[in-house]
């Protein structure tokens, strides 16, 4: 089966779930991961941050694991990717600079959080993607 699960804490809309869909179409492993990219993104330079997703079969379905956005922290020399959001849909967590929270408290964040990104990946084409299975 090569539906994703839609039972979700939150909002997850049927675009986001549709563009995700042939990423798991017969896909032999019982997880992946999809990496979204901009290869121009630096700490000096600023750009799109990376992203994230994992997807899980588990049964007949596959399951929304999480969705992490990722960005540099630091300065100098001590530059390293780090988590600005994880929206964490298995341990129901939601996560940013302000602490960690319960995963229903981030409805609205994550609405405006996932246009954007749709918008960076569908319509300005930043992003290169790759998949890993398990």
């Amino acid at each position: 089966m090569n539906t994703i699960n839609k039972e979700l804490a939150l909002p997850v809309s049927d675009k986001l779930l549709l563009a995700l869909t042939p990423f798991i179409s017969n896909q032999p492993h019982r997880a992946v991961t999809i990496n979204f990219r901009d290869p121009d993104y630096s700490p000096q330079h600023g750009g799109f941050h990376p992203v994230e997703v994992r997807l899980e079969k588990q049964a007949q379905q596959w399951c929304l694991c999480y969705i992490t956005d990722f960005c540099y922290v630091g300065q100098g020399d001590y530059w390293e990717l780090a988590k600005e959001v994880d929206f964490d849909f298995g341990c129901g967590l939601f996560q940013s600079i302000n602490g960690v929270f319960t995963l229903e408290t981030a409805t609205e964040i994550y609405q405006l959080w996932e246009q954007n990104f749709l918008c960076y990946w569908q319509e300005l084409e930043v992003f290169e993607v790759n998949v890993s299975p398990g």
